[in-house]
């Protein structure tokens, strides 16, 4: 459970990212998935990362500080909170923006996917509500090039019921493994529910205790 989530900076560039060394988990997607309502939802502040009706308002590696549940070590009784960099991503894919624009976003988002050491997962955020696209299966394909691990996360998933919600869901599956062998870890969550945000977190805080061990 996230006790406490605070804005750190933004960045324009990974080499101006922040250097505390910290585990880092970076949300993605395309303009108006939801980034920006679920991470308000998982870090329950509404106010925390700011949301808007019009899509390509993230043009900056957005970082907060977080502390959540308690790290308990096998070897011992004790138990500590723990403390991660939660980091918002600029959406990819927006139509409106300048070619410019778009050029300079994509290189941005590379260079962090590929230069920052202390991510330990990257969240691909995915409409629940739309067939597989292709900007999105292209974009998955790159991690996995790349060797960037990474999960799927399916939002707004009150916006289907629930027999449409698998359907759309297993469908997406089906599609990436066409190119996949293996898929990766995949959540179907909600802002507006709360739908698999225990889940989301509790993932994020079981790669914590790998990573600290």
């Amino acid at each position: 459970m996230i006790r406490s989530a605070s804005y750190i900076i933004s960045s324009p560039d990974v080499k101006e990212c922040p250097q505390s060394g910290l585990p880092e988990y970076a949300f993605i997607g395309r303009s108006n998935v939801g980034k920006s309502s679920l991470i308000n939802m998982l870090c329950h502040n509404p106010k925390l990362a700011k949301t808007s009706q019009k899509p390509g308002k993230t043009l900056l590696i957005n970082h907060f500080l977080v502390e959540s549940g308690e790290l308990r070590d096998e070897r011992s009784s004790k138990a500590e909170s723990s403390k991660w960099h939660l980091v918002d991503l600029p959406g990819y894919g927006y139509a409106q923006a300048g070619q410019k624009q778009r050029d300079a976003l994509k290189r941005m988002i590379e260079r962090y996917c590929l230069l920052r050491e202390q991510l330990v997962c990257l969240f691909v955020l995915i409409d629940c509500r739309h067939e597989a696209q292709k900007i999105d299966i292209e974009f998955i394909n790159w991690l996995g090039e790349n060797g960037v691990p990474f999960a799927i996360v399916f939002t707004k998933g009150d916006k289907l019921g629930k027999m449409r919600l698998k359907e759309n869901v297993e469908a997406y599956k089906k599609r990436l493994l066409e190119e996949w062998e293996e898929l990766p870890p995949v959540f179907v969550t909600s802002s507006e529910t709360g739908l698999g945000g225990e889940e989301l977190t509790a993932y994020i805080e079981e790669l914590n205790l790998i990573h600290n061990s």
